[in-house]
């Protein structure tokens, strides 16, 4: 039986992870690739989740680095599907920072990967819909469009004229 669509909370994916001496740098910061590969490892959990394939990673959209992440915090990565589309899918994650002795926890990161589902044999396989069941989830579904036409339009894929959810972002009138 094939799966034709699902809700986006079913991708829902947290991950923790103790930041160690080894995972950072001389000023005792969790280094940025590290947490970059976390963050792709949650991505393709949620993924995972989602399409039932195994996934690649697509892109990667610009990571902010708000807040430094200190040695002995606990980095809570939350990951979600929030637009499919034939054969990829766009996930968002955010990562928040918590340092158990004064009980603090800041957002420190956020970013949107881009996974493609394969099936056994290398090649794209379809995925099923994203049922966006929230306001935030609607959301972002809804501006998915204006990122993906971004990411297109960056790595060569689609030409700016042809981006028709980013005219209607910036040209609201034409």
């Amino acid at each position: 039986m094939t799966v034709t669509s699902k809700p986006a909370s079913h991708s829902f994916t947290i991950m923790n992870e103790l930041v160690f001496p080894n995972d950072t740098n001389p000023l005792h910061n969790l280094m940025g690739g590290r947490l970059l590969h976390l963050m792709d490892i949650a991505a393709a959990i949620s993924a995972q989740k989602h399409s039932n394939h195994i996934v690649v990673t697509a892109s990667v959209d610009n990571v902010s680095f708000k807040h430094p992440v200190k040695l002995g915090d606990v980095i809570t990565i939350h990951a979600k599907v929030t637009r499919a589309f034939s054969t990829s899918m766009e996930i968002r994650l955010e990562v928040f920072s918590e340092n158990i002795q004064p009980n603090s926890r800041i957002k420190s990161n956020e970013a949107y990967y881009t996974f493609v589902a394969l099936d056994d044999n290398g090649n794209p396989a379809r995925v099923p819909e994203l049922i966006p069941e929230t306001d935030e989830e609607k959301q972002l579904y809804e501006t998915a469009l204006s990122r993906r036409e971004l990411r297109l339009i960056l790595a060569n894929k689609m030409r700016p004229e042809n981006a028709t959810q980013l005219k209607a972002l910036f040209f609201p009138e034409a």
